[in-house]
């Protein structure tokens, strides 16, 4: 089962090798992270604990409480309690990282500042940019950020989590419960798929007569044999998955009345998910280092932006090459990118890039499956050297294997994130 020790000493060498002396008397140079997530605190924290004090480190994050959008669809599914994906700055604070709880909403790159809502400004040698993700308007013909309400994206953990469980469990009986799923690149590519999986093991035991429909406009999905092999043999009869050649890309939805048009057929759904089309977290856009695809290009053997020297653009609004957005990657990116900041603000010495990357997802009751690769960086991206995938006909013992696994794993990157 992986656990803590495995994300302590993942990826770069040992912190005893990397700890860079103090320089009292000093100035010390300056950080500044926005974004306090699997890329943006694993950052901030490695880069104070291997300095040993000698840059300052300052994480913005607008919420004190962290809500992890991985292992939410278990949630969702009745698997965990709401409040096990929730984590706090505390430690990180312990350990040597200044934590504001305020919104970014400027970034001066001549200038070398980052101004808050609240009006502070932040001035910063190096900047660590991790926002996540936001949601391109008008990507789904009839909804927008004020339709959540009554058709959750719930791919920002939270209370839109909340809100589409409360949504499922008040499904009438023989309900409908519709998904539109996002174009590619979105963040963590086999979660609307698991989060599916959930939902039918959520009517399963509550609802079993209820259906569900994907509208989808992609030709195919991460774990795709996978998935449709679980719902088969867990939900036979539930899932009704529609690719573009049905229709699944040409979906438009009514949050009023509370329909979904796939392909002009109109169906009244009880319960509608969407998913939008993604692109890196304002932040980004706002600092200027996104280029016309919505993401961030970075340099693959650093994860500094190609913008602009001095700042490092982690995780899901990162545009690097094969990695997915997932919290397994920007946890990886993250300790590349703090040591190549820690390397360059103190001289201590740096290795070679190497990142890895895996995503479990759960399609029943320990029935787990999971995908990953190891990667290292070339002159054009961050490319896969080495892949795996679960296989379907696996026997029971190795699925819930592998479901336990997830659980260890869940552990120890959140203690790696936040202390």
């Amino acid at each position: 089962m992986l656990n803590r020790r495995i994300f302590l000493g993942s990826g770069i060498a040992a912190s005893a090798l990397l700890t860079a002396p103090t320089v009292w008397g000093q100035a010390r140079p300056k950080v500044v992270v926005i974004g306090g997530g699997a890329g943006g605190a694993t950052a901030a924290r490695y880069i104070a604990k291997d300095s040993d004090g000698a840059v300052e480190v300052t994480l913005v994050e607008a919420n004190p409480i962290y809500t992890t959008c991985f292992f939410s669809n278990l949630y969702l599914g009745g698997f965990r309690e709401f409040e096990s994906l929730q984590h706090g700055y505390d430690k990180l604070a312990g350990g040597g990282v200044a934590v504001i709880n305020d919104m970014a909403t400027a970034v001066d790159r001549t200038a070398k500042t980052v101004t808050l809502a609240g009006g502070t400004v932040l001035p910063y040698d190096r900047l660590v940019l991790s926002p996540g993700i936001d949601f391109k308007d008008g990507s789904v013909p009839g909804w927008s950020l004020d339709a959540a309400e009554i058709m959750p994206h719930a791919y920002k953990a939270g209370p839109q989590t909340r809100l589409l469980k409360a949504q499922v469990e008040a499904m009438p009986e023989g309900g409908v419960f519709a998904m539109v799923a996002p174009p590619n690149p979105y963040r963590c590519p086999p979660g609307p798929y698991e989060r599916i999986s959930m939902v039918a093991h959520l009517l399963k035991e509550k609802n079993p007569t209820a259906k569900i429909i994907v509208a989808d406009p992609k030709d195919k999905f991460s774990k795709q044999a996978l998935f449709e092999e679980g719902w088969q043999t867990h939900y036979d009869g539930m899932v009704d998955w529609i690719g573009p050649e049905f229709g699944g890309g040409n979906v438009e939805v009514r949050p009023d009345t509370m329909e979904i048009v796939i392909d002009g057929d109109v169906t009244k759904v009880d319960v509608c998910n969407v998913i939008p089309g993604q692109m890196a977290g304002k932040i980004a856009a706002l600092a200027g280092v996104t280029d016309d695809s919505g993401w961030a290009p970075v340099h693959p053997d650093s994860m500094k932006s190609k913008l602009d020297e001095n700042v490092w653009v982690l995780g899901d609004s990162s545009a690097q090459g094969d990695m997915p957005k997932s919290g397994f990657s920007a946890n990886s990116q993250a300790k590349v990118a703090a040591m190549t900041v820690r390397g360059e603000l103190t001289g201590s010495k740096t290795f070679p890039a190497k990142y890895s990357n895996t995503c479990w997802s759960l399609i029943a009751p320990e029935d787990g499956v999971k995908v990953g690769a190891s990667y290292e960086p070339t002159p054009e991206k961050i490319a896969s050297v080495e892949s795996f995938v679960s296989a379907t006909g696996e026997d029971a013992a190795l699925r819930k294997a592998t479901y336990e696994e997830s659980l260890g794993w869940y552990a120890g990157i959140t203690a790696d994130i936040f202390g």
